[in-house]
This record gives C-alpha cells, sequence and structure tokens, in this order.
C-alpha cells in the first residue's frame, strides 16, 4: 500500500484533514494550511548555522469559529475515522510514529491500534463540554481504510 508523504482528507470542497508522514522532507519551509485557517500547519528544514531572527508576534485580533487541532504521533499506531458536519461516516487513515495530522472540520474519532502516545495542539482556552458534541461512531470492522 502505497502512503502519500502529505495527504489532504476532503470532503464536499472541504479540508477535513491535513496529514504529514514521517517520511516528508523538504528543504527550506513548506506550509500545508491556506492562510485563512486559524490553526497554521508547517514544515521547516534548516541548516546548520541558519538563523531565525528574535522576533515577538503582534496582537492581531482574530475569530475563531471551529477548533482546529494538530496530533504528534510520538509513538504507536492509531485509526483515525473521518465523519461529515451530520455525523455520517466517511473514511479513515492510520497514523504511526512520526505521523503529524491538522484536523480542521468535519468529524473525528480515534481507536488505538496499538499502545500510542500523542502530544496535541489546539486553540484555547478551552470551552469544557461546550466545546465539542460526542455520537456514536463506526465500529472497527465498518472502516474503509485508504491509502
Amino acid at each position: 500500500m502505497t502512503t502519500k508523504l502529505v495527504d489532504q482528507v476532503c470532503h464536499s470542497g472541504r479540508t477535513l484533514a491535513v496529514i504529514v508522514r514521517a517520511g516528508f522532507h523538504n528543504e527550506g519551509i513548506k506550509f500545508f494550511t491556506p492562510s485563512e485557517f486559524s490553526q497554521q500547519l508547517g514544515y521547516m528544514n534548516r541548516p546548520s548555522g541558519h538563523v531565525i531572527p528574535p522576533h515577538v508576534h503582534n496582537p492581531v485580533p482574530r475569530e475563531v469559529h471551529y477548533t482546529k487541532e494538530v496530533l504528534f504521533i510520538k509513538t504507536g499506531r492509531v485509526r483515525v475515522d473521518f465523519y461529515d458536519d451530520d455525523h455520517a461516516y466517511l473514511e479513515s487513515r492510520i497514523l504511526q510514529t512520526g505521523d503529524v495530522i491538522l484536523l480542521a472540520y468535519g468529524g473525528h474519532g480515534f481507536e488505538m491500534l496499538e499502545p500510542t502516545e500523542m502530544i496535541e495542539v489546539k486553540q484555547g482556552p478551552y470551552a469544557g463540554e461546550c466545546d465539542k458534541t460526542r455520537f456514536e461512531g463506526i465500529s472497527a470492522d465498518q472502516a474503509v481504510i485508504k491509502p
């Protein structure tokens, strides 16, 4: 099975997720998200001695309507199931050690296929139970795993 090193999961013309596989390599800097996303995902490959000048980020008013989250798969394997906004199952992907995923829109659920460590980054502040709507997902035998 061939896996793309950068994969976009899309439905009805909207990006649900961007997956960057552990084997991705590029010279310089590469951003995977459009500038209007409230969470940006980029990759940098810089040589020894490269300097990024010290800087501060200026206050810029931003309005966030949907929480976007980035997961770094530190160790293990996990199946990610994707759903549309109406909770209908669409497809699944397998992530493994070193992969990164930005979850942008739609629904998602996870099943750990082996012991897994993940690091999650998302916008705050956390809104508690108001932050998400939980729903019944698919079973493992219903998963349609895309490469």
